[in-house]
């Protein structure tokens, strides 16, 4: 490979003997040229422009706000056209918490192989290179209850993007549930993700095992799901689930993600970097409650960052009866209500047993119709006019 084909990286930093390794790490590289700023973060006054810098390493201390405010204006200085990687000295929640804010493309902690850095510039490269309006766009379904149907909803909305006119394209659904999910099971898949094999070594999660580790549906839609412990019960790091929605997010370009009722150490980090999460309630006074209970608490923990949306399954609209009503529901969830999802249990119980999605039992099933409606609104009213004017020409031939 020629030098015009190598991407300038700019690497940051003042230590110089990690210079010194990163510069011979890169040398052996065809796709990387490294260039050496010999500065802290916070010294950094224009340096780094888009024009000339196809990624950047930040080797940073992630606890000082000063260096974290620094970064900021670097990343807001780039535009999101140049990826960067942060190399921090320690590693801690509340730092993780900003820098899927930042939305930076990785980042390691030190002491870290060098090897280890390479393969992370080379893949954010790559991810660098899809479309500039492919950024990965992020789904996230957390239930209020359970039984609510959460992982049905994930994996329609799954088959509705991957399908779609507007936004089909690379889709994978990640079941966060490690321990008992169903994603998988749903749709009669082997789940793949050892998740014993990346606990201890997170960086060690890169494309080639990425790939492995992917159950992969006939349609094309991926499931990154974990085999079902029934009797183990523990937590994992963040940094493992961090580094696992960083990595599908490079090379996906919708993610879907599957979330459990407990809230974990890593659920925070997780809803911060959603771009919609949607709350799956029913229509029950109890779960209604709840509802609104876990989204004061998801406002209140993300200091109002994150705007959840309510989905309200095996929606009924009832008019005499008692119980709760339409008019009850958009009262009690006001403009958090994204909209409800018809009742058809026949049609859910048939795809979960057949383990098919939904819309190959009945393409045209009030459940989806309900679903493209709060995902693909566009495409949903696009729909509900060409029927308006077939029924038109109908008319009028009749």
């Amino acid at each position: 490979m020629n030098d015009k084909q190598q991407k300038r990286i700019f690497l940051v930093t003042a230590d110089k003997e990690f210079a010194r390794e990163t510069r011979a790490a890169f040398a052996a590289s065809d796709l990387v040229e490294l260039a050496t700023i010999d500065a802290r973060v916070t010294d950094l006054r224009g340096e780094l422009q888009v024009a000339d810098c196809a990624a950047a390493i930040i080797d940073m201390d992630a606890s000082q706000l000063e260096e974290i405010d620094a970064l900021r204006r670097v990343t807001r200085r780039l535009e999101g056209a140049a990826p960067v990687v942060v190399v921090t000295k320690e590693y801690n929640a509340a730092a993780v918490r900003i820098l899927v804010q930042l939305q930076v493309a990785d980042f390691l902690v030190k002491p870290i192989p060098t090897a280890d850095l390479v393969r992370s510039c080379e893949r954010v490269l790559k991810g660098a290179d899809r479309d500039a309006n492919s950024e990965s766009h992020i789904y996230t379904f957390m239930p209020a209850a359970g039984g609510v149907g959460n992982t049905t909803l994930a994996l329609e909305t799954a088959f509705l993007l991957h399908r779609s006119v507007t936004r089909g394209a690379a889709t994978c659904v990640v079941d966060l549930n490690l321990q008992q999910g169903a994603c998988a099971e749903y749709l009669d898949l082997e789940p793949r993700f050892d998740i014993g094999e990346v606990e201890n070594q997170p960086e060690r999660l890169d494309r080639q095992l990425l790939d492995v580790m992917l159950s992969k549906h006939e349609s094309g839609l991926c499931v990154l799901a974990a085999p079902v412990r029934p009797t183990e019960m523990r937590s994992f790091d963040a940094d493992v689930v961090v580094r696992m929605l960083d990595l599908v997010s490079a090379y996906f370009d919708n993610v879907v993600i599957d979330m459990p009722r407990t809230w974990f150490p890593w659920t925070e980090t997780v809803l911060l970097g959603s771009n919609r999460l949607f709350i799956v309630s029913e229509m029950t006074v109890p779960c209604l409650r709840q509802t609104q209970r876990l989204m004061k608490s998801i406002q209140e923990t993300t200091a109002n960052q994150v705007k959840p949306s309510v989905i309200v399954n095996r929606f009924e609209q009832r008019k005499f009866d008692n119980g709760i009503k339409q008019a009850d529901v958009q009262e009690i969830l006001g403009d958090t209500f994204a909209g409800g999802i018809a009742n058809n249990y026949r049609l859910v119980r048939e795809a979960v047993d057949r383990g098919i999605p939904l819309h190959q039992v009945d393409s045209e099933a009030n459940v989806i119709r309900d679903l493209k409606r709060i995902i693909i609104p566009e495409e949903a009213e696009a729909a509900a006019r060409q029927k308006s004017r077939l029924a038109g020409l109908f008319r009028r031939s009749a």
